[in-house]
């Protein structure tokens, strides 16, 4: 089974606060957010293995660790996942990002892909699909299905708040890929929105209605 991952940093959740406060201004909800990708950045990559080379100081030759093995590929749904690019991005920037685009089709209710462009080494790369919001799971499912058929085999999943329904339907569909929150909520509502959430992320990172 997937870990779950609450990434319960002390700036992490302080900058959630705001995120989810309804008062906060565009400006300041893109900066938060983009704050708040780069802190989760780290304990996303925490298990990034390690080589010991040898280097020269002022001082000493000695031996130190530089990053191995796979590189590094974000791929943000469209359009709220660009929100956190930029943010991951600043600790990664060696990172090839790609993208996904999805749409809810108005008869079986289920995402369709519209659009993808993923980096032509995709398959090599340690993949972080990255949404703000796991609400269904119906998207990050979908975008997971969509790498799967292009043969990408290493998955992480990056929110920053999920319901519980939305974390278990992907544990179901892809037990294989785990996932990093800021929070996990209560529950979704009627309508399907993430209890107490944040609103509609898209929306408040780019200032629409």
């Amino acid at each position: 089974m997937n870990k779950l991952v609450i990434c319960d940093h002390p700036l992490i959740q302080h900058k959630l606060t705001f995120i989810r406060n309804k008062e906060t201004n565009t400006k300041d909800f893109r900066e938060l957010v983009d704050e708040v990708a780069t802190l989760m950045a780290y304990e996303i990559t925490r298990d990034i293995p390690l080589a010991t080379i040898k280097v020269q100081t002022p001082v000493a030759e000695t031996e130190a660790k530089v990053v191995s093995g796979r590189m590094i590929g974000l791929v943000p749904i469209l359009r709220a996942g660009l929100g956190m690019v930029e943010g991951i991005l600043k600790l990664v920037p060696a990172a090839k990002v790609g993208h996904i685009g999805l749409f809810r089709d108005h008869e079986t209710l289920q995402p369709s892909e519209y659009y993808i462009n993923l980096p032509t080494d995709a398959p090599n790369r340690q993949l972080i699909v990255i949404d703000p919001m796991l609400a269904t799971g119906g998207s990050a499912i979908a975008a997971i299905n969509a790498l799967k058929k292009r043969d990408c085999d290493q998955i992480k999943l990056m929110c920053l708040i999920a319901a519980p329904e939305g974390v278990k339907a992907v544990q179901e569909a892809h037990p294989d890929v785990d996932i990093y929150l800021a929070a996990l909520d209560e529950k979704l509502n009627e309508k399907g929105y993430i209890v107490p959430g944040l609103g509609d992320a898209g929306d408040r990172i780019f200032g629409t209605n």
